[in-house]
């Protein structure tokens, strides 16, 4: 929905870079 793609982009907002990519590299 709307509101979890939203809330989504929220929490990779509160990431550091480094886990921000760690993120990446684990959805990817």
């Amino acid at each position: 929905t709307y509101y979890n793609h939203y809330r989504y982009q929220w929490n990779l907002k509160k990431m550091t870079p480094v886990q921000y990519r760690d993120h990446l590299l684990k959805v990817a």
